[in-house]
């Protein structure tokens, strides 16, 4: 087989989002006769049909299906080198950590500004959308993320876990409770993906009622809570993210018998440097600083 060409991994991947030809092309900024060129002779490098295009629209063929999460990783891995390439030829050494919100990065970047005077150190905030990708691509060096997360790339180890609650409106009748049990919560809008709440959901089950994949529930923290203060259903939160965000007109509960939320410390599993490997020993060394509370081994502590 012939070198396999990046760009046309990368219109492979834009037709595979799309699934249209025709918006593929407008995406980037080609057009559609030269797209479908470079599609056809990508096939042929590879020997397997990519898309099935019919009068329905195009689909991935099982080839494609199966290639696409190798081309999404292959253009990452470009992307990260070509940043890191940059950075060296401006002569700066730089670290970047990731932090899914509510929890703290200072202390590690206080340990590498420490062990490391001329290291450039910053923090980008993350998401449970982005916190893999930032990593693979390079904007990200160490990320502390929230787990699960794909690990197809990374290296992931675990930190600690914390407790989750309830956030609610302070006028809400059960806002007066210390605890609010899951099934109670299962009767509320939950104002975020079910996958992330199992146990709403298995509630939801238990008790008949449905359960509705919404696409358009709030992702950023801070429009969850506002959904909530107007009413609009449950969020719940890791316990350091809800004391980041506290608000006067919410109330966080505990909710016994929800699992925990896991923090691990995740890196390109082939990026290496002496920096990233100290910022990964200050990760777990002062692990207890990240949060203000955590659950370690099924116990609640507090600071």
């Amino acid at each position: 087989m012939s070198e396999l060409s990046l760009r046309r991994v990368e219109y492979f991947v834009a037709v595979a989002d799309e699934l249209n030809f025709g918006r593929a092309a407008e995406r980037l900024h080609v057009t559609q006769p030269v797209l479908s060129r470079q599609i056809a002779l990508l096939e042929h490098e590879l020997a397997v049909q990519l898309f099935e295009r019919s009068t329905r629209g195009t689909a991935l063929t099982a080839a494609g299906a199966a290639l696409l999460p190798d081309a999404q990783a292959m253009l990452q891995s470009a992307a990260a080198v070509q940043r890191r390439a940059r950075q060296a030829a401006r002569g700066t050494d730089r670290l970047i950590v990731g932090v899914m919100p509510g929890l703290i990065a200072t202390p590690i970047l206080q340990g590498l500004r420490a062990s490391f005077p001329d290291l450039e150190v910053d923090t980008v905030r993350t998401s449970w959308d982005d916190q893999a990708e930032t990593i693979l691509d390079g904007r990200v060096d160490l990320g502390l993320v929230r787990l699960p997360i794909d690990p197809r790339g990374l290296t992931v180890e675990p930190l600690f876990a914390e407790r989750r609650l309830a956030m609610l409106p302070r006028s809400h009748p059960l806002a007066e409770r210390a605890s609010v049990d899951i099934e109670e919560l299962a009767e509320l809008k939950l104002l975020q993906s079910p996958d992330a709440v199992p146990e709403w959901r298995d509630a939801r089950r238990r008790r008949g009622l449905p359960i509705v994949a919404d696409a358009s529930y709030p992702h950023a923290v801070e429009v969850k809570l506002e959904q909530v203060a107007l009413g609009l259903g449950v969020s719940v939160l890791p316990a350091s993210t809800a004391r980041f965000y506290s608000r006067t007109d919410l109330v966080a509960l505990e909710v016994p018998g929800l699992g925990p939320s896991e923090v691990g410390a995740a890196w390109a599993t082939h990026h290496r440097s002496p920096a990233l490997t100290r910022a990964v020993e200050l990760a777990h060394a002062l692990r207890a600083s990240l949060t203000t509370e955590r659950v370690l081994d099924g116990e609640s502590a507090s600071r």
